[in-house]
């Protein structure tokens, strides 16, 4: 015979039972990619994105026991820990790294296409430069770390829809830039 105290125990029990740790192998193999790609468009320099990776991944492990499934994903609470270190990483540089001095991925092309290629990063990163800071943030979620909205807006603070005009601007904006007109004449 089930009591009121015993079906009011039930509903509470599961809020506050223990979170099941996270199988960190699995989670660092999925997230690693996109936290490390996430600090490549902000810091701009491959070392460094490496050991900020490395650091979200060290803050993230020692406080595991911190992270509430009920309140945001997994990933979520791990971009949230990642954009708090690119804070710290500039607050103690106080100085922005220039996207266009960030080491290229080797690929196989003609020396012509690795010309144009250099010549586009360089243009893109000029561009990307003169955004403000909250919109180069957006686009380093969306396009280095492949974030949703819903995620960058939980990480963020911002809603999912602003985060979604935010970036909608942003990218006529780049792409005006890019072309040199508005794309809608």
């Amino acid at each position: 015979m089930m009591t009121a105290r015993t079906r009011i125990l039930e509903r509470i029990l599961p809020a506050v039972a223990p979170v099941e740790e996270a199988d960190w192998d699995d989670v660092y193999r999925r997230e690693l990619p996109r936290i490390f790609n996430f600090f490549r468009y902000r810091v701009a320099d491959g070392a460094t994105a490496e050991d900020l990776a490395s650091l979200t991944f060290e803050k993230a492990w020692r406080g595991r026991h911190q992270y509430r499934n009920d309140e945001a994903a997994f990933s979520t609470w791990l971009f949230t820990i990642a954009r708090n270190v690119a804070v710290d990483h500039w607050r103690r540089r106080r100085r922005e790294v220039p996207l266009e001095e960030a080491p290229e991925p080797a690929i196989e092309a003609t020396p012509e296409d690795d010309l144009v290629r250099r010549a586009d990063f360089h243009r893109l990163s000029s561009i990307l430069d003169e955004l403000p800071e909250r919109e180069r943030e957006l686009v380093a979620l969306k396009y280095g770390a492949e974030a949703t909205n819903r995620a960058i807006a939980q990480i963020t603070g911002l809603t999912e829809t602003n985060v979604g005009t935010i970036l909608h601007r942003t990218v006529h904006a780049l792409r005006t830039r890019w072309f040199g007109k508005d794309e809608n004449s």
